[in-house]
């Protein structure tokens, strides 16, 4: 099959496809300088991406730390499941419901979970899932 370009198209068809081109081209640069929904601005750090810039300084205050031995067994993004995943007696499936902690590591003995928060991140589920991170695991999310 011989392939087309666009200089092949009748002019009609030439204009539509450079309409929707750039149409096309237009939706993508839109989408690049949309503002995300905290209005926070992803960072990068030694390949490692982070969801603002505040999280990443928290990140480097926590590498410091290690690297000085006051803190250690450092984790990223680490997972508790506060409720198991089940199936009603109706054959419905209820999915599981987690919490992504920001920073999990032990200090003197201790474990302490972080997340970088700011007021517009504090939401109604965070609020309910940090209720059942001390109720259900005894862990108590410590706010950054």
């Amino acid at each position: 099959m011989p392939s087309l370009s666009l200089s092949d198209l009748p002019p009609k068809y030439q204009d539509q496809a450079v309409r929707q081109l750039q149409a096309q081209m237009q939706r993508k640069a839109e989408a690049l300088e949309r503002v995300s929904k905290y209005r926070n601005q992803k960072t990068e750090r030694k390949g490692i991406s982070f969801d603002s810039k505040k999280e990443a300084r928290r990140y480097d205050e926590l590498m410091r730390m290690l690297q000085a031995g006051e803190i250690s067994d450092l984790r990223l993004q680490q997972d508790f499941t506060l409720q198991e995943a089940y199936t009603t007696p109706d054959g419905e499936r209820v999915r599981a419901i987690r919490y992504r902690a920001d920073f999990a590591y032990q200090k003197n003995g201790e474990y302490i979970v972080e997340d970088v928060k700011s007021k517009a991140t504090r939401t109604r589920v965070y609020l309910m899932k940090r209720k059942m991170m001390l109720e259900r695991l005894e862990i108590r999310i410590r706010e950054v």
